[in-house]
Order: C-alpha cells, then sequence, then structure tokens
C-alpha cells in the first residue's frame, strides 16, 4: 500500500530501472545515495553495481519490508529517516540515484548541492516538467531560477522520458531521468555569490515585470547602470544569460 501523503509512486519495469542504472554511470567504486528506495528495485540492482549503497527511507512500513529484502546484502546500508535532514557531507565522494517524490524535488536537490564538494553527480527521476526547467536556457518559457541555480553547479541532461503509466500507482503526469554531473567550479565566476542569486531571484520574482521594474526596488539608479553594461532595462529576466546575471552582479558589487 503506498502513502499518497509521501508522493510514493514505485516503478517496477525492469527495463527501465536498468536505464536508470545506465544512465547514472555508476561503477564498482562508487558510493551511491538511494532517495525513497520503496519496495527495493532500484536498490538491488545498485548494490549490484556499486561499491557501497546509502539507502534512505522516510516510511517505517516500507522500511520493515525493506530490511528483510536486503538481507544479504552487505553493501547496502538502510536508514530510516529524512532525506532533508541527512548529514551528506560526512560521506565522502558520493553519487545520488533515486525516484524522488515530486513534492521534494527542488528542496532535496538544493539540499544535496550544499554537499557539492563531495557530490559528483545526481541521477534521479522527477517530473517531466521540473526536468525541462532544469535544463532550460535563456528566452524560453521554462528559464528561471531553478534552471539558473541547478547549471552555476551542475551540467544537466535529460536522459529519458518515462510514461507515467510505468508507475505503480500512476501519477497525473509524466516523468524524465535527468543525470546533473557536479562541475569542479562554477560555470561562472562571481565576486559575491548572495548577490548573484538575490539578483536572479528578484528578477523572475515577476517574469512579466522589465528589469528596470524588477531590480529597482534594490537599486534606484539601476536603469542606468543597465545602460552602462549595455543591457537593454527594458529586457526580462528570461532573456539574461547566466553570464549576464554574473556582469550586473560584479558590477553592483564594485559599487559597494
Amino acid at each position: 500500500m503506498t502513502r499518497k501523503s509521501l508522493g510514493q509512486n514505485f516503478l517496477f519495469d525492469p527495463a527501465i530501472l536498468d536505464s536508470i542504472i545506465g544512465a547514472s554511470g555508476v561503477t564498482q567504486d562508487d558510493t551511491v545515495v538511494e532517495i525513497g528506495p520503496g519496495p527495493g528495485r532500484l536498490t538491488l540492482l545498485l548494490a549490484r553495481a556499486a561499491r557501497r549503497v546509502i539507502a534512505i527511507e522516510l516510511d517505517p512500513k516500507l522500511y520493515g519490508k525493506l530490511q528483510g529484502e536486503l538481507i544479504g546484502r552487505e553493501n547496502v546500508e538502510l536508514i530510516l529517516g529524512d532525506a532533508l535532514k541527512y548529514p551528506y557531507g560526512e560521506l565522502g565522494p558520493f553519487k545520488v540515484v533515486a525516484n524522488i517524490p515530486y513534492y521534494i524535488t527542488t528542496p532535496l536537490i538544493f539540499k544535496l548541492l550544499e554537499s557539492k564538494a563531495d557530490l559528483r553527480s545526481m541521477t534521479l527521476t522527477i517530473q517531466k516538467e521540473v526536468a525541462q526547467r532544469i535544463v532550460a536556457g535563456p528566452g524560453t518559457k521554462d528559464y528561471g531560477v531553478l534552471s539558473l541555480g541547478v547549471q552555476y553547479h551542475a551540467i544537466p541532461e535529460i536522459k529519458c522520458i518515462i510514461p507515467a503509466s510505468a508507475f505503480r500507482p500512476v501519477p497525473k503526469v509524466d516523468s524524465a531521468v535527468i543525470r546533473m554531473d557536479i562541475r569542479k567550479s562554477p560555470a561562472v565566476e562571481v565576486a559575491d555569490e548572495a548577490l548573484f542569486f538575490r539578483l536572479i531571484r528578484a528578477g523572475f520574482s515577476q517574469r512579466r515585470k522589465t528589469m528596470s521594474n524588477s531590480f529597482k526596488p534594490l537599486y534606484e539608479n539601476i536603469k542606468e547602470i543597465l545602460l552602462e553594461l549595455g543591457i537593454d532595462p527594458g529586457r526580462r529576466a528570461e532573456t539574461l544569460s547566466m553570464e549576464e546575471f554574473a556582469r550586473l552582479a560584479d558590477h553592483l558589487h564594485s559599487k559597494i
């Protein structure tokens, strides 16, 4: 019995599960974290592919059943707990492979990125629309805070689409397997990372606004600053590249 409140939708198709393992690039040298192992089908495949598997399950009932399923799997550590509170920074180098509940997708990705010094990649099965937002580029309707936040730290690629019919129970939307390889250094260099992301959040807070209007509460003379940088103040944030956001942030930082 699945629990709707925990966003439980499970994959059982062996071909799809094998394709997730293949997309992840996991090897016998890897420590892998699986979030929400559910009935353990993916867990067992990861146990064969990786050196060590840490499976974090929030549901006590599923945790109890999994303990029985994983008897004899000495390289699997099953943990009953909340993945949003787990201390990933204590693991050393690790990868994440998981079919995660839709409702924790964004907070979980950013929680994992806090451990980017040790995180090597994330291969996640998530809602298709969210995956499209993650890989989106400037000038598209899906481009926004999530796109820039992930692409600053990682190189994302959608590996495949999984129809809703492949899950039990069947969700209302299709899913996508997305792999995010963590960059050794951020996509752009900025003098003040907090300022950089503050500008991004402000720019997308009301997508229909021009940048001169979006940034005016932060900087009274923003129109002149944009013109000085050769950026049309009438443009909207969704048209700005990451490099343009970085250039604006560095220019403002230099005036502090």
